[in-house]
């Protein structure tokens, strides 16, 4: 009994600083914008299963693609065996989901069969972080915090998977002295346990036992660990592939209030129905955290920061100083900065300081072609052009900045309907002398 209020206890206190920070997120959210509508959601679960599930992008780079969806492919199956962990926890039960029979069985024997392969995959992970200077895990926005805690999240999850196999193991091995019945199967557990055969039944119970708490209050650290670290995409990475745009990439989305204003210009009656008279008007585009849509920030929140949309970006391949990664990364901190002041103070609050300049400057900006391989490559479907373009667009719209030869093109178009420097009566002097022969 005294276990099971421990245990309560302790749930009960990661359930509610849990909740706090998610009701944290919520109110950031609450700051945004609105986004597009949620449709089609039969194409947006099949997109899911494909890219989420089916980790159809991550395989792309087939060896270590192949690792990584070892380690998510394992979470999935490990989430059922920690489900059962809490119900024994709260109930006082030992592996309560024994009913399931042959399902049980399965689970069991694919959780422990997975740690071991995430294990070895964490390894690999590790190697690469700390030994290997992979290109795309450098960059500016990669200060030492970034690799920090890159660390300690795989570090977290290789002690998750040991302890789930120990525990594993304990369970084995002292079930099997006692001569009482194993729920579940075990196949890597129970060769380990076999490897201490000569071990008592009471050692093997408190292997299990120091297991089993390690390991549930490691998954009770690491779910409040996550949203402060770039590993939220443990939680995030599926719900935003869901939430993937469905239009071809590339194709710009129109802005509500340049639409009122076309409208008022071609019919008075039609722009004022749109929306009331008194409407105070929007900030055209995006400077600071609160201009953007739910989506963009839904999209910082899950940026794993793997850089593989960096990798592929041809401004930053050509040195420029655009990182696709750098942008979510600077609206994901300009939210964390601002968004709590905002809450306190109302969401016209100004710190005088933004995310545009102060965070990302108009030349990182302007060095994007908009080709979207960032957007194609991102294992989890995040668009960062949608946010760069917007971020341009208040800069054309609110302050007319725009470079050099932009700013030739609007005055053309201005000027002579076109963006081309001729007026429209001398557009076709350079066939005046052409001569067709028709056949």
């Amino acid at each position: 009994m005294t276990r099971q209020i421990i245990f309560s206890i302790t749930l009960l206190i990661t359930l509610a600083v849990f909740t706090y920070t998610i009701g944290r997120l919520i109110s950031y959210f609450r700051l945004t914008r609105k986004g597009f509508p949620i449709r089609n959601l039969g194409k947006r679960f099949g997109i899911m299963m494909k890219v989420a599930f089916g980790q159809s992008k991550i395989f792309r780079r087939p060896v270590i693609g192949f690792f990584h969806a070892l380690v998510f492919w394992g979470f999935c199956v490990i989430i059922f065996g920690s489900i059962e962990m809490v119900i024994d926890g709260v109930s006082g039960s030992e592996k309560a989901l024994r009913f399931l029979g042959p399902m049980h069985d399965f689970i069991m024997a694919s959780g422990d069969i997975f740690a071991l392969l995430v294990a070895f995959a964490i390894l690999i992970f590790l190697a690469r972080r700390l030994l290997f200077h992979i290109k795309r895990f450098e960059g500016i926005e990669m200060k030492i915090r970034s690799h920090i805690d890159a660390a300690i999240a795989l570090s977290l999850i290789l002690l998750l998977m040991i302890s789930l196999l120990s525990m594993n193991t304990g369970y084995e091995g002292y079930r099997k002295a006692a001569g009482a019945e194993i729920y579940g199967l075990y196949p890597v557990s129970a060769i380990i346990a076999n490897l201490f055969s000569g071990t008592s039944e009471a050692t093997f119970r408190m292997i299990y036992e120091a297991s089993w708490w390690t390991h549930i209050l490691l998954i009770f650290f690491f779910a409040n660990y996550l949203p402060y670290s770039k590993h939220f995409h443990v939680f995030m990475s599926v719900p935003n592939v869901f939430l993937s745009r469905l239009e071809p990439l590339g194709k710009l989305t129109t802005m509500e209030s340049i639409t009122r204003e076309v409208r008022l210009m071609m019919d008075p009656a039609t722009a004022f129905s749109a929306a009331p008279a008194d409407a105070t008007p929007e900030r055209f585009g995006v400077k600071d955290a609160e201009d953007v849509t739910w989506k963009n920030y839904f999209d910082s929140l899950s940026c794993t920061e793997c850089g593989r949309c960096t990798s592929v970006c041809p401004a930053n391949i050509t040195g420029k100083k655009l990182s696709p990664r750098k942008i979510m990364m600077d609206l994901r901190a300009r939210m964390r900065e601002k968004g709590p002041l905002m809450v306190k103070n109302g969401r016209d609050f100004s710190d005088n300081r933004s995310l545009l300049r102060d965070l990302i400057s108009e030349e990182e900006l302007w060095a994007c072609t908009t080709c979207n391989a960032c957007a194609k490559e991102c294992p989890i479907n995040i668009n960062h052009p949608s946010l760069i373009i917007d971020m341009r667009r208040y800069l054309v719209l609110e302050e007319a900045s725009a470079p050099g030869e932009l700013k030739a093109v609007f005055n053309n178009i201005e000027n002579n309907g076109a963006p081309w420097q001729y007026s429209a009566e001398d557009r076709l002097l350079w066939a005046k002398d052409l001569v067709i022969n028709i056949m």
